[in-house]
């Protein structure tokens, strides 16, 4: 089983993040998506950023509905700071049976090449990337590269951040979330 990792705080996850993975496992040859929340580092304390369970608990929330699209925790065990040459490796290690691969946006390739290890992430790993508007040309040494390709998901700009802060203003954001995720954040009175 081929699966795609989607990494990100998910704080909140919305249906920008949903409409992206279910488009990622439907238009490639991707049989699953895996929204891996990464963990509060220890070593910064961010206040806008909700409990890692809590996150999770939402990532679970979102994907219960959908067979393609699971939550993901793995990082939570890992060694912090992590990397994702590190959750490569031990994902590989747990789950031999799956190939995996990354999923990301087209502005995060302007910043792989700092990644550890980036290298051998694009030696042995496939990346989907899918477009955003802010995006500017692709970096020179990744363009035609026979490991990253490009699923064309549609462009959505909604972001966390805009969404907490909407939250936070008292604004109705129900629309930009999936149901049971807002009833979650409403009941737990989170951004507030």
């Amino acid at each position: 089983m081929k699966i795609g990792l989607f990494f990100g705080t998910f704080n909140p996850i919305h249906i920008g993040h949903l409409t992206i993975g279910n488009h990622m496992v439907e238009h490639s040859d991707l049989d699953q998506v895996w929204f891996v929340v990464t963990p509060q580092s220890p070593f910064k304390q961010k206040s806008s950023l909700l409990d890692n369970h809590q996150r999770l608990e939402m990532v679970y929330l979102a994907t219960k509905d959908y067979d393609k699209l699971r939550p993901c925790d793995i990082e939570f065990g890992l060694k912090q700071p992590n990397y994702t040459i590190d959750t490569l490796t031990y994902l590989e290690e747990k789950y031999p049976e799956h190939e995996f691969a990354l999923i990301m946006g087209e502005d995060n390739l302007k910043s792989l090449h700092k990644w550890k290890n980036y290298e051998l992430i694009l030696d042995h790993y496939a990346i989907y990337v899918y477009p955003r508007i802010s995006n500017g040309t692709r970096p020179e040494r990744f363009k035609n590269h026979p490991k990253i390709f490009t699923v064309s998901a549609p462009i959505m700009e909604l972001s966390s951040t805009f969404i907490r802060n909407e939250i936070n203003e008292g604004r109705n954001i129900r629309p930009m979330l999936p149901e049971h995720v807002w009833h979650y954040i409403d009941e737990m009175n989170f951004y507030r």
